[in-house]
Order: C-alpha cells, then structure tokens, then sequence
C-alpha cells in the first residue's frame, strides 16, 4: 500500500539493526531461547507441589542461622526501618520451585555516572511475570559528606547489586502468592525469638553480651536500645532483635555508631556532678578543713 508523501515525514524510523554479528553472539542467542524454552516445558510436565513446597518452608525457615539471615533493620533519621532481606526471597522461590529471577546491567554510562539496570521475577507456571526497570547513580551517599561519586569499577558493582538485590527482592515478592510469603515471615519470627534451643537464655544473654562488646558496643549501651530494661530481664524477643541488628551490622547496611550512639551527658548530669563538686570542696562551717590533714582539730599533733 503507497501513503502519501506527507505522511511518510512523520514515520518512526526502523531501529538500525548491527552491521555484524559474530558467531559466538548468535549462539548464545540461540543457546538462551532454547534455555527458556525449555525451562518451561519441564515446568510444565513437573508442577509444583504447594504441599511439598510449604513443608520445605517450615524446615528452612526452622533454621536459626536462616530465620536471622530473613531480616535487615536499620535507623533512618528518628525512626527504625525494617524488613525481609534478599535472602529470604530467594528462599522463598526455591521453595515454591519452578520460579526464574535474575538482576541484568542493560547499559552503563560512566560519562554521566549511572547505570541502566533490570530486575525480574517470573513464574514459569503460570507465566506471570514482574520486571522493573532502573537508573542506578554511581554515587555513594553519607549523612556527613552527601554524595561522593564511585569511580573504583569494583565500588561501582558493588553499588550496582545492592541497589539491584533491593528490585529483586520486590520483584520475587511479585509472583509469589502473600499468603505463602507471610506463614514464612511468621515461623522466621518465631525461630529468631526462640532462639537456639540447645542454650538457655542467661547463657543467650551472656553470649550476646560477648559479641556486642567486640564489636565496641558496651552492656549501657545493649540496655538503652532495648528500651532501658536490664540485661537480666531480657527476653527471647530482645535478643532476637539484637541477632538481627548484628546481622544488619554485617551486611554493612548500618554502622555501629548509627545504631548505637555514644551516650550523651544530660543538663540535669552536668548539674549534679558540679553540685557534687562543690559540696566536696566547700570548708566546713568549723574552719577544720583549712588545716592540713596531720594537724586535724582533735587529732593531738601541733601545727
């Protein structure tokens, strides 16, 4: 069919096709359809089992060391930002079986300093499937410095899967049915408050206790962000708390100056100290203090 001349001015443009492809880029082309195409023939010959995937849960997540690995906690400005963690996505999905993920870098732009990235999540099952797409700036931001551009390539990967385990994580999430996701996040919580069984809680308490003051945190310091109560009136609760602190810390997504500040000395403090102070060095009303401590009144030595 001929349009007419006018109309041919405001055709998109075909979108140039590369002059060359080399053969080792045709076979891996051929080589990722035929990986997809056949990941979702034996998904569909070998379905899930939500009974089976449910029972696979509850073992993993009855796991001390997962359940801790399950959530992240850190401060932002006044308030306390919590959550579940890639890790825990990830198990999810290994769980519910038949599920494909992945993070790819579509392009990166080091002349203006970000990279174009990509996150999906898809259920070969019932071909649902969540995808976003993001701009990733290769800057490193401080509460004291702001912004510093990354120009290490290695701080820049880094930069880079952080940011893109966040998308994946929201995009796992996506296909995965809630109520699923949400028995997990209960028997996590409970493993974590739990603890380990084998120990008792003063001996949890006392481990607890070790590890915080390695790492330059004092007992003053464990009491206060538990609200002020006592190390010896901890519960399962407290300490599961502080598990998921400590692993926070690990990860590098909180300091341990950020969650635990230097305690400050109060107005009402300084006041009482000078208070004190003074009282100490005030001469008593019988002048007994203005002679030297061999020669006391009383004390039978001459001046």
């Amino acid at each position: 069919m001929n349009f007419p001349a006018e109309q041919h001015q405001f055709a998109v443009p075909a979108a140039p096709a590369p002059a060359f492809v080399g053969q080792g880029t045709a076979v891996e082309q051929s080589r990722a359809v035929a990986e997809v195409q056949a990941a979702v023939v034996v998904a569909r010959q070998f379905p899930r089992n939500e009974a089976l995937a449910v029972q696979k849960m509850r073992t993993g997540f009855s796991q001390h060391t997962l359940a801790v690995r399950s959530f992240f906690r850190f401060r932002r400005g006044t308030s306390n930002v919590s959550g579940e963690t890639i890790q825990f996505a990830k198990e999810l999905a290994r769980c519910w079986t038949n599920i494909h993920y992945g993070v790819h870098e579509l392009r990166r732009d080091d002349a203006n300093g970000e990279s174009e990235m990509q996150a999906w999540a898809w259920d070969l099952e019932t071909n649902e499937r969540a995808s976003t797409t993001f701009i990733v700036p290769h800057t490193r931001w401080t509460k004291d410095n702001g912004g510093t551009r990354l120009e290490d390539p290695r701080d820049v990967y880094e930069n880079n899967s952080n940011n893109g385990a966040r998308r994946l994580r929201e995009m796992i999430f996506s296909v995965l049915p809630d109520w699923f996701r949400e028995q997990a996040k209960t028997i996590a919580t409970n493993t974590v408050e739990n603890g380990q069984g084998d120990k008792p809680l003063a001996q949890r308490t006392a481990d607890c206790i070790t590890h915080f003051e390695g790492l330059g945190v004092t007992v003053e310091q464990l009491e206060e962000n538990r609200s002020g109560r006592l190390s010896g009136k901890w519960t399962n609760l407290d300490l599961g708390q502080l598990s998921i602190i400590s692993e926070s810390i690990r990860r590098g997504e909180i300091t341990v100056d950020e969650e635990f500040p230097q305690q400050r000395t109060t107005a009402a403090e300084i006041t009482r100290q000078a208070n004190e102070s003074t009282a100490e060095q005030a001469p008593a009303r019988d002048g007994s203090a203005q002679w030297p401590a061999s020669v006391q009144p009383g004390s039978g030595a001459r001046a």
